[in-house]
């Protein structure tokens, strides 16, 4: 039976947002892997319209073969793909048979930082040192996020602190991470507030009232990366 053709959109509807974990799933990898549907559907050797199809709609049960060919044209896992390593810190997968550990150049640390996301602020408050997850984006080459009055990031104003991001890839057993050290500061200006509000890329995801910005001065900048051979 012939599949149902969607209804065509004039060009000045936006395209529905993906609906469902599974279809998420596969274009934000997609994205990441800088592919267009063509492409993918070409590595999986599957239609277009039918990729669209998976990516569109929540009810969406693709065969296992069909899921599987997916996976491997997206570089990852099933597991990965069907939310079956959602609850599960990254990394859980075996090391690669072979593998080496690079410096990453300060440029390259500065590419990957600037993807924005999530990251960890490490903080040596008066008890003992933290380490909490933030949104965060890069203005005007300085790590900011917004926060909320008493919680632990804001105990780094004034402070030396650490920041973190990384992106592990478990189907490849790969993945890379950039550390960045520097004086945090709280931004009260209101015309540097602003301007943060504007290029910023990253929301907060904790919700909530957070409308203090923190700013992380990049003085020291390192990272790491493991591929397989």
């Amino acid at each position: 039976m012939a599949e149902r053709q969607a209804p065509q959109q004039t060009p000045s509807e936006p395209d529905p947002p993906p609906q469902g974990d599974l279809g998420r799933r596969i274009e934000r990898r997609r994205t990441e892997l800088g592919l267009t549907v063509e492409d993918l559907a070409f590595r999986a050797a599957m239609a277009p319209s039918y990729l669209e199809h998976l990516e569109r709609h929540s009810t969406a049960a693709p065969e296992a073969g069909t899921l599987l060919r997916l996976a491997g044209a997206l570089r990852t896992s099933t597991a990965e793909l069907g939310g079956g390593n959602a609850g599960l810190p990254p990394g859980t997968g075996r090391a690669a048979a072979a593998s080496r550990l690079t410096e990453l150049s300060e440029q390259d640390c500065h590419r990957l930082l600037s993807t924005h996301g999530v990251g960890r602020i490490a903080v040596s408050t008066d008890a003992a040192p933290v380490v909490v997850p933030v949104n965060y984006s890069i203005v005007d080459d300085a790590v900011v996020f917004r926060t909320q009055r008493g919680t632990v990031s804001l105990q780094g104003v004034g402070r030396e602190v650490a920041f973190e991001v990384d992106r592990v890839d478990d189907a490849l057993s790969q993945g890379w991470s950039v550390v960045v050290r520097g004086p945090a500061e709280q931004v009260t200006d209101p015309d540097a507030v602003r301007r943060l509000a504007e290029h910023a890329f990253s929301e907060p995801w904790a919700g909530g009232e957070r409308d203090v910005w923190v700013r992380i001065t990049i003085t020291a900048l390192t990272g790491r990366r493991i591929d397989t051979w």
